[in-house]
């Protein structure tokens, strides 16, 4: 299948910090994808160089077979590639439907009543269409999780990276999320998933890779990589 994106060897660093070093990957189109590691390990980092957040000093990212290396976030959100943040990041002073007009018409450029039926479409798929009028600000954890992947799927990316977006929800909850992601996928959406709920990252992912001390150390199958002594070393110890 197709890479829909490439990273190729990209580093970055923090003063004397080395947080990447010389990371390369491919996600194929359609894929789902897990990232793993511990604390500090550079997974942030890394989804903070592809969309765009941080620049790498070296490397190159690739994105429908056009470098965007030195694209701006708004324009690689434009391209397709669109995220959702560890922390829910709405306009609190706005209803939810108005939080999704926002990326409606500034980067796909819907306007007025095109841009509110896609927006109660994606709502829909939510399951958060019965509060399209309330205002951000008085959402349960939950919804503002759910609300985080509206927003981004409201840009109509064809990349998505979800980062933490199950973390600090119950065991019902995830499953919820998840539901969500898995349909997303199936309507033909790249997802790349960060998450510590390693449950969750296992029933999602076809191929997992895991980072510590901002390099690659494993790849491939959940099955596998739940074996790996590398893996175990990383988030248990030696």
């Amino acid at each position: 299948m197709a890479a829909i994106l490439q990273v190729e060897r990209i580093s970055k660093h923090f003063g004397g910090f080395t947080a990447l070093s010389d990371v390369s990957l491919e996600i194929a189109r359609g894929e789902r994808f897990g990232l793993i590691g511990p604390n500090g390990s550079g997974k942030t980092t890394l989804i903070n160089c592809i969309s765009g957040l941080l620049r790498n000093e070296s490397g190159k990212i690739v994105f429908e077979g056009k470098e965007i290396t030195a694209q701006p976030p708004y324009k690689r959100t434009r391209l397709g590639i669109a995220r959702s943040f560890q922390v829910p990041r709405p306009f609190h002073g706005m209803t939810v439907l108005e939080n999704l007009l926002v990326p409606s018409a500034y980067v796909i450029h819907l306007k007025d009543s095109e841009g509110e039926a896609r927006a109660m479409e994606i709502l829909v798929g939510m399951g958060l269409a019965a509060k399209a009028r309330t205002l951000a600000s008085q959402l349960s954890q939950v919804e503002l999780r759910k609300l985080e992947l509206a927003r981004a799927m409201a840009a109509r990316p064809r990349l998505l990276i979800s980062d933490e977006a199950m973390a600090g929800l119950s065991g019902s909850e995830v499953d919820e999320v998840l539901k969500i992601l898995f349909d997303l996928n199936e309507q033909g959406i790249t997802i790349i998933m960060i998450e510590h709920i390693m449950q969750a990252v296992m029933r999602f992912s076809q191929r997992v890779v895991c980072l510590d001390a901002g390099r690659i150390i494993c790849e491939g199958t959940p099955s596998s990589i739940v074996q790996n002594p590398e893996v175990q070393k990383a988030y248990l110890g030696a």
